[in-house]
């Protein structure tokens, strides 16, 4: 998997200019608090419009603003794991997880729940509701939620 971003975009007082190729394998953002992370994380998945840009992932374009072409965030196939988790409060863990499966291919290609499970260490959760779980639970099953979606990207 590969990623390609060019971005600029203006907040008040601060505009944001970034631009870099990611290869295969794990990519990390680094900086200050307010440099802009987020901002790129959300436009990669579709989040936010940037004024000018251009992502691409394996390379297929998923957003190029000089061509007028957007890709809406649920047909580009990434998986995002917020800062707070956003787990739904009225489902269960197990909900939760097969909540992630809905996105995942129709095709027998799924990533299996129980290895996604045992790898977070989550099985004891799985009847549980989000309002009974640490913060690190809930971040757990909010990556597992993603996982089951069969991403081509996590964020």
């Amino acid at each position: 998997m590969s990623l390609e971003v060019r971005l600029s975009h203006t907040f008040p007082g601060f505009t944001l200019e970034v631009e870099f190729a990611a290869p295969d394998g794990v990519t990390a953002l680094f900086g200050r608090s307010g440099s802009g992370k987020t901002t790129v994380i959300n436009a990669v998945a579709g989040l936010l419009r940037p004024a000018e840009g251009r992502v691409a992932v394996d390379g297929t374009v998923l957003l190029d603003t000089a061509r007028g072409m957007v890709h809406p965030p649920h047909r580009r196939h990434i998986g995002y794991v917020f800062q707070e988790g956003r787990l739904f409060p009225h489902l269960s863990v197990r909900q939760n997880l097969a909540f992630g499966q809905w996105f995942g291919p129709r095709d027998g290609a799924a990533v299996d729940t129980d290895r996604v499970v045992e790898m977070l260490g989550i099985g004891h959760l799985l009847g549980r509701r989000p309002g009974l779980l640490s913060g690190g639970e809930k971040q757990r099953v909010a990556i597992g939620r993603a996982l089951l979606s069969s991403p081509r990207l996590l964020l």
